[in-house]
């Protein structure tokens, strides 16, 4: 099943992408995509009441606005370093136990939202990656059972703001957490959907040119290493989503660098969940 939400910002309903694409309302099922629905079997309820309600949901337009596919989460976590080539283009050593960060929960937009570039940026940089969700309360959980705390995966670009994250006192929160930062979607996929997550094609093009091109088999840490990592650490709620880090071929990693200025158009994707776009703006004071 795939898990959206539409309509206008801050007023997002949840819905549900069909196998042909279409996508249907499902507001009359009462519940939006958030920590209670997601830790309380959400997801095999939505699909029971799918069975009997289906053919009455509303379709939805093509040209109605897609949202997070989820409600604002407790937490969005980032994992450094974990593809082996981007740390290296990134001259930096491969690390022996994960790298975490956290990023601003309000960074969080929808898959299609404009990036807007921060005030004073000069190395606004982008990055694909595959992100999962937490469907089940998560503390201390071993690996062997790690998987059954993952409800979905979804597609995340982690723009970073180079200058604030290394260069003014190295604090990464500060380069990840910008508005708008955080572009999740189109879908949740639910963990049925997707085969393997540890070895899917990702990848992002800037402005039709292809700049990251490779597949989620060259993690360090896999996913069921980082839930039991992760959750050893801090609980882990259900909603909250995980990132799974980017590979190389970052604008910061390009030689000579190079970063997004306003009207750059940034597509990405990842092999079974989707394509996004966002179109970069100068930061202008509302």
């Amino acid at each position: 099943m795939k898990l959206i939400r539409f309509g206008q910002a801050g007023k997002e309903q949840p819905g549900i992408q069909l196998e042909d694409g279409k996508r249907i309302d499902v507001t009359a099922f009462g519940e939006d995509y958030n920590e209670d629905f997601f830790g309380n079997g959400g997801v095999d309820r939505l699909l029971a009441w799918l069975r009997a309600n289906k053919a009455n949901c509303p379709e939805i337009s093509t040209e109605v606005r897609l949202g997070p596919p989820l409600v604002r989460p407790s937490k969005l976590i980032c994992v450094g370093l974990n593809y082996a080539k981007h740390a290296e283009e990134s001259g930096m050593d491969i690390p022996k136990e994960p790298v975490l960060f956290f990023k601003a929960t309000s960074a969080i937009v929808g898959p299609n939202d404009d990036l807007i570039i921060p005030k004073d940026s000069k190395k606004t940089d982008w990055e694909v990656e595959l992100a999962f969700v937490i469907g089940k309360k998560a503390s201390y959980v071993a690996k062997e059972d790690a998987m059954d705390h993952v409800a979905g995966y979804v597609l995340h670009n982690d723009y970073s703001e180079r200058e604030f994250q290394i260069e003014r006192s190295g604090q990464w929160v500060k380069g990840k957490s910008c508005d708008t930062f955080a572009p999740l979607g189109p879908f949740i996929a639910t963990k049925d959907e997707i085969a393997n997550a540890n070895n899917l094609h990702l990848w992002l093009k800037l402005n039709g040119q292809m700049m990251q091109d490779s597949s989620t088999s060259d993690f360090v840490f896999d996913i069921p290493t980082l839930v039991s990592y992760i959750s050893g650490f801090m609980t882990l709620l259900p909603g909250d989503v995980i990132s799974t880090g980017t590979p190389f071929g970052v604008g910061m990693g390009l030689k000579p660098q190079r970063y997004l200025r306003p009207g750059d158009e940034v597509e990405l994707g990842i092999e079974g969940l989707g394509v996004s776009k966002q179109t970069a703006k100068a930061y202008q004071k509302v």
